[in-house]
């Protein structure tokens, strides 16, 4: 078997990688390495890679279609973890079409591309965010989450959509699974989580939307790779999954944590939330326990420890 990893590079994606390759499996990694955060960063997560002999990377865009299929061809692949894409939700506002091509086109070039090669299993990286201001509490998967506040949860929602098309038309496995605010080490520089601990040390003032009383549901890094793999390994036809901690906390009480563990003030100013941003975010993962065996484990407040210890070494603090 061959594991093809798209944006393979990125956060969730080379630890997904890595624990594929630490368990003997031949993975493949396509990512463009794209500027939405430093692409530095990215490189340093394929060395870690490379330190593996069954590990290939191919640098290029899953819009390029006669790239995507020749590595179909190439490397047979019969699993695909679909983790490619522009994210953000603020970002999208002002960029649709990018959006669209990147999230939708895109997922559209690997559907086929599996199609042609009848691969085994296709997981899809959905988002919380196609929940939108929804007033069923907790998220769970039977909403009929049609109300996307930006362009990255349309995209997103609409690849959904779109997978479910592949299984009814060619019976393709395909698993979506909705991440809840990912974080954890070596994480994105533009998540909040990096942004308060380099505010520790810089000062930078943090905006606060509705003065911190927002919630979400931090989800750690381990406990999402967990996910992801028990999803590759598993086959249900087509299934849409919550992949989240489930306990929400207020972003003033996230705030809190980090100056706990820094010693130090962040500095903060309070602010209107965006259109784009729900108040809250909340996982039901009764479906992912049931049908995955998902089992979050890590608490907020332990996964920030975890994170900080990791920021403190990389910064030499």
């Amino acid at each position: 078997m061959t594991y093809l990893i798209t944006g393979g590079a990125g956060f969730v994606g080379s630890h997904v990688a890595e624990q594929l390759l630490q368990r003997g499996e031949t993975v493949v990694v396509i990512d463009n390495f794209n500027d939405y955060y430093d692409p530095a960063i990215k490189r340093r997560n394929v060395e870690r890679l490379n330190l593996h002999d069954k590990f290939t990377l191919i640098e290029d865009d899953i819009r390029n279609v006669e790239r995507v299929n020749r590595l179909f061809a190439e490397h047979g692949i019969t699993h695909v973890a679909h983790l490619a894409a522009m994210a953000g939700v603020r970002a999208s506002v002002d960029q649709t079409a990018l959006y669209i091509d990147v999230n939708l086109i895109g997922t559209m070039n690997l559907l086929e591309a599996g199609k042609a090669h009848n691969i085994k299993q296709f997981v899809l990286a959905s988002t919380s965010s196609v929940y939108g201001k929804t007033e069923i509490l907790p998220f769970v998967e039977t909403d009929t989450a049609d109300r996307p506040l930006a362009a990255y949860p349309a995209s997103k929602r609409s690849a959904e959509m779109l997978g479910y098309t592949y299984h009814n038309l060619v019976d393709m496995n395909v698993t979506v699974l909705r991440f809840f605010n990912v974080y954890g080490p070596a994480g994105r520089p533009d998540m909040m989580p990096w942004r308060l601990m380099e505010a520790t040390q810089t000062g930078e003032v943090i905006k606060l939307f509705n003065g911190g009383d927002i919630h979400r549901d931090w989800t750690y890094i381990g406990d999402t790779v967990n996910g992801v793999i028990a999803a590759l390994d598993k086959p249900l036809g087509y299934e849409v999954m919550n992949l989240g901690c489930g306990s929400p906390i207020s972003l003033i009480e996230f705030v809190e944590i980090i100056e706990e563990y820094s010693g130090k003030s962040i500095n903060t100013v309070d602010v209107p939330t965006p259109l784009s941003d729900p108040p809250i975010t909340y996982c039901d993962n009764t479906k992912a326990r049931e049908l995955l065996g998902f089992s979050p484990a890590v608490s907020v407040k332990d996964g920030l420890y975890k994170t900080w210890e990791w920021y403190r070494d990389f910064k030499g603090l």
